[in-house]
């Protein structure tokens, strides 16, 4: 079974609470379990959030080289990480 890291960077803990007008009134937990339930028999999924840089490099780092993917959405890291883009 493949193994998949959902990384989340800045801010995106306040999914479902920060603008609920603009991003929806869904935090991330819905979303997560509604992909665990799809993709169960087929992909083991984990999933983390940071708001420190450090953090989701440490992270990366524990799992990059034994798990199959990661799926990063850095937030405004996207913009401002190179350690995150290396």
């Amino acid at each position: 079974m493949k193994k998949i890291l959902i990384l989340n960077g800045p801010n995106l803990n306040l999914l479902g609470k920060r603008e609920p007008g603009i991003y929806g009134a869904r935090g991330f937990e819905d979303y997560y379990e509604e992909l665990r339930a799809c993709y169960a028999e087929k992909v083991e999924l984990d999933y983390f959030q940071s708001n420190i840089e450090g953090e989701l490099i440490n992270k990366i780092h524990e799992v990059g080289f034994s798990w199959d993917g990661i799926v990063l959405n850095a937030g405004a890291y996207t913009h401002t990480s190179i350690a995150l883009q290396d």
